[in-house]
């Protein structure tokens, strides 16, 4: 009889298996890429304030920067991931961000940062990675596929944070830039051996058929579905940024306590992304995504609830579904798109969903500014009622 542990090893082995090859190096790209971007990704915030003396105005430019070039990348990607090679797209997406912590590494104050934060805000591979695996995929199986490649990204985090404030301490954060400058060249190097895709051509123009992003989102259904999925982002990074602060200020715990509770997170989106992935293709993905909604509501109100770490531990697994959202988005968009267009189809919602993130921080930083408290509910309250709207979309 096969004991508990066998029998886990062998789903995680069924689940795996629904990735085919070029999804499978798809997914070790962005488990390498992704260890070396959760080497300074986490403390870069603190190096800008301490090493390159940055106010924190002027560290909220930074990153506010690198959100709006994510939103500007995406609808550009979009737009010639469906006029070319969509492997090429994506590599060139790691490529990008090569030069990135080099400029970390060298800067000597945060306004020579300034290029480096706009490289680092290039995604190309958002509506592109998408519409791969929309075409490579078992349909049968996609929104397990989607979640399976974004816990490689989970993954990646686990551990990575705390590796990259250790070597910050030992050996300096010019060593930790270009360790993570190699393994984003490692991460691009990977995606070389996958197989090329481009969208199949259209031969006769389809009359009153939508080709213009703007043309695209006056289509009703578009449009209803790029402003839940906004919704949706705005929600999960209204107070995302604020949870360590929460921690801190409030239950007074201290960083290793905090970033323990971040690698949990993480290990916890991993899980719950192939849990989630099978519950989307057995019941339905608007049930995955509602349950996800769900579970960030119930693990934020047992945060507001209590201190003990070991309940928080808890409910901060349970908050790894909050950073599930986009792939379980990406397994609903995906298949709604025509193909000959999938790609400026899909990044639509990502570039809407973007823009209302860039928004969502300053929005909880006022609520918690007022009272802690105040925004945690409010983040409660808002993911309940996206829980509930989910399961009576239409998707």
């Amino acid at each position: 009889m096969a004991t508990p542990s066998q029998k886990e090893h062998s789903r995680l082995n069924a689940s795996f298996k629904v990735l085919n090859r070029d999804l499978r190096l798809i997914f070790a790209s962005n488990l390498v890429g992704a260890f070396g971007d959760g080497l300074y990704a986490y403390i870069l915030p603190y190096y800008i304030a301490e090493a390159l003396g940055a106010h924190p105005v002027e560290v909220g430019i930074l990153f506010a920067l690198t959100s709006l070039t994510a939103a500007l990348t995406l609808l550009v990607a979009g737009a010639i991931a469906d006029k070319y090679d969509r492997k090429k797209i994506m590599i060139a997406g790691w490529v990008a961000w090569l030069p990135a912590p080099i400029i970390f590494a060298f800067a000597n104050n945060w306004v020579q940062a300034i290029p480096g934060m706009i490289l680092w805000g290039f995604w190309l591979g958002g509506p592109t990675s998408t519409a791969y695996i929309v075409t490579a995929a078992d349909k049968n199986r996609l929104t397990l596929a989607f979640t399976m490649i974004s816990s490689a990204w989970s993954l990646g985090y686990i551990f990575a944070p705390a590796l990259g404030g250790y070597m910050a301490g030992k050996v300096g954060m010019t060593t930790v830039f270009l360790a993570a400058f190699t393994l984003y060249a490692l991460a691009a190097f990977t995606l070389g051996f996958i197989r090329s895709q481009r969208a199949p051509r259209q031969h006769e123009k389809i009359e009153d058929s939508p080709s213009t992003a703007l043309q695209l989102l006056k289509t009703k259904k578009l449009a209803l579905i790029s402003a839940f999925f906004a919704a949706v982002m705005f929600a999960m990074m209204m107070f995302r940024p604020f949870v360590p602060e929460f921690l801190a200020e409030v239950y007074h715990y201290e960083k290793f306590e905090i970033g323990v509770l971040g690698s949990v997170a993480f290990a916890g989106s991993a899980v719950l992304g192939i849990i989630l992935g099978r519950f989307g293709d057995k019941y339905g993905k608007k049930l995955s995504l509602a349950t996800s909604m769900a579970l960030c509501s119930f693990s934020l109100a047992v945060m507001l609830l209590t201190s003990n770490l070991y309940i928080l531990t808890f409910a901060f697994f349970l908050m790894g579904a909050s950073y599930i959202t986009w792939s379980l988005m990406s397994a609903i968009i995906g298949p709604m798109a025509p193909e000959h267009i999938r790609a400026k189809w899909i990044s639509i919602p990502q570039t809407v969903s973007m823009l209302a993130s860039i928004l969502a921080p300053y929005v909880g930083g006022v609520l918690y500014s007022v009272e802690p408290n105040m925004l945690f509910i409010a983040a409660v309250a808002m993911t309940s009622a996206l829980a509930v709207i989910a399961l009576n979309q239409k998707f």
